[in-house]
């Protein structure tokens, strides 16, 4: 594994890393296939509950690196890395980005990947393709209106504007924002809730979700009946432990 990316395990959740602080963790090629490599990993372990993406040092994704975001495998492909980010969404257990200092554009793609955003208060989020002539290929134009709705994502993609974490937060871009040298405990903490609830309900329902998401409301009724998954198979126990209690 590159040391662009730190992958760390224990009881349950995965955090990755990102580890390029020099650029504020740009993305680059070698990134990509790291990132790549280590979501084949997530997929194949069933041991694996939660995942938490975060930044090291100041920020945590300032976008493309722009000298080196064809240096990877994919071949300069900008639709492999695409791929890279549809691999995050579908995920088969919930995933959280823990967001400080900037995150911008290709660094926003990258997060709403991501089921789950949370902040501290120097958070900042940018769409700046317009900055430079360019049109987004990893999925912002799809992700950021079903996030935060057409007309905020349009005033974000048309002015490149910067939006810092209170504004992201009301418009729904994340879910919780914290003091600055909170977000450590915050992210922990959710992800703590995560991994104490059935790990087959969580996988089971976020499934259900991405199956369902396009599906008008009788569609999507119907595929859950049909695609009902069980209960976990230690359900029963949960439940007998909960009657000896009562």
């Amino acid at each position: 594994m590159s040391d662009c990316l730190v992958v760390t395990v224990a009881e349950g959740l995965c955090t990755l890393t990102l580890n390029r602080r020099d650029k504020r963790n740009a993305l680059n090629g070698e990134l990509f296939d790291a990132l790549d490599d280590a979501l084949e990993t997530i997929e194949a372990d069933a041991s694996i509950a939660c995942v938490v993406l975060r930044g090291a040092g100041k920020a945590f994704c300032a976008g493309a690196d722009l000298g080196g975001v064809g240096t990877g495998t994919s071949g300069g492909n900008p639709h492999a890395n695409q791929k890279v980010i549809e691999r995050l969404s579908n995920l088969p257990v919930p995933t959280v980005a823990a967001i400080h200092g900037v995150c911008f554009t290709g660094g926003l793609e990258l997060a709403l990947g991501c089921d789950v955003l949370i902040a501290d208060c120097s958070a900042r989020f940018a769409d700046t393709h317009g900055k430079w002539g360019f049109v987004g290929t990893w999925g912002i134009s799809q992700r950021l209106p079903r996030r935060v709705g057409t007309m905020n994502a349009k005033t974000m993609m048309f002015t490149s504007r910067v939006v810092e974490a209170d504004e992201a937060l009301a418009m729904g871009l994340v879910w919780q924002v914290v003091d600055e040298g909170a977000l450590d405990q915050a992210v922990a903490a959710f992800a703590s809730q995560v991994l104490t609830n059935s790990a087959h309900t969580n996988r089971s329902v976020k499934r259900l979700l991405l199956d369902t998401e396009e599906m008008a409301l009788g569609d999507a009724l119907a595929h859950e009946a049909d695609n009902y998954p069980g209960m976990a198979p230690d359900c029963r126990e949960q439940l007998a432990a909960f009657a000896k209690r009562a």
